[in-house]
């Protein structure tokens, strides 16, 4: 008989279910966040539990090295729920044109934020030591879009007289940038 996909994931025959397919052990481990932003994403979603397929929820830890970041980002599948574990984090989201709003806050251990779908949202450590945060999100595949990452690096490059216009700054800026990449 054919395999049913749901968005894309193949639905798996009750019958033949396991607990592997709801089941994920990692969490417990910190994320490599030695890098340029100072912070790893560990996500457990539908890649890694076949059981969260058509269920609408996933989450990830993400941890933060000292004065690391998770940069400016959006998930273009769902809303996001974080709660800091450990350390302190600033946090915000920007609301869409005309207004551009950014709603901000200093969050620390056990304190909660939401990032509604689709908007551009940040969190940064403003500690000396590390941080680490749990985010659950609403849907089983968010998705993610890191700004810098998709204007800067994307493959063709966007061309450059764009960006500067867009930025309103000098080409050798925006080449400038894009070489960090």
């Amino acid at each position: 008989h054919a395999i049913l996909f749901v968005n894309g994931f193949a639905c798996k025959d009750p019958k033949t279910a396991v607990v592997e397919d709801f089941y994920f052990s990692g969490l417990h481990m910190a994320g490599n966040a030695s890098n340029k932003q100072g912070s790893a994403v560990t996500a457990v979603n539908v890649a890694h539990i076949a059981g969260l397929n058509t269920l609408g929820i996933s989450l990830a830890r993400v941890d933060y090295a000292r004065y690391g970041q998770n940069p400016p980002h959006i998930h273009p599948r769902a809303s996001e729920i974080l709660t800091v574990v450990e350390g302190s984090l600033y946090v915000g989201f920007v609301t869409s044109n005309l207004e551009n709003k950014l709603f901000s806050k200093v969050l620390n251990q056990g304190d909660v934020f939401v990032f509604p779908q689709g908007l551009i949202h940040f969190q940064c450590n403003c500690g000396t030591k590390k941080a680490i945060a749990i985010a659950a999100l609403s849907s089983k595949n968010p998705g993610v879009i890191t700004i810098a990452n998709a204007v800067f690096a994307s493959k063709p490059s966007i061309k450059d007289d764009i960006i500067a216009k867009a930025f309103q700054v000098d080409k050798k800026i925006v080449d400038h940038i894009q070489a960090q990449f």
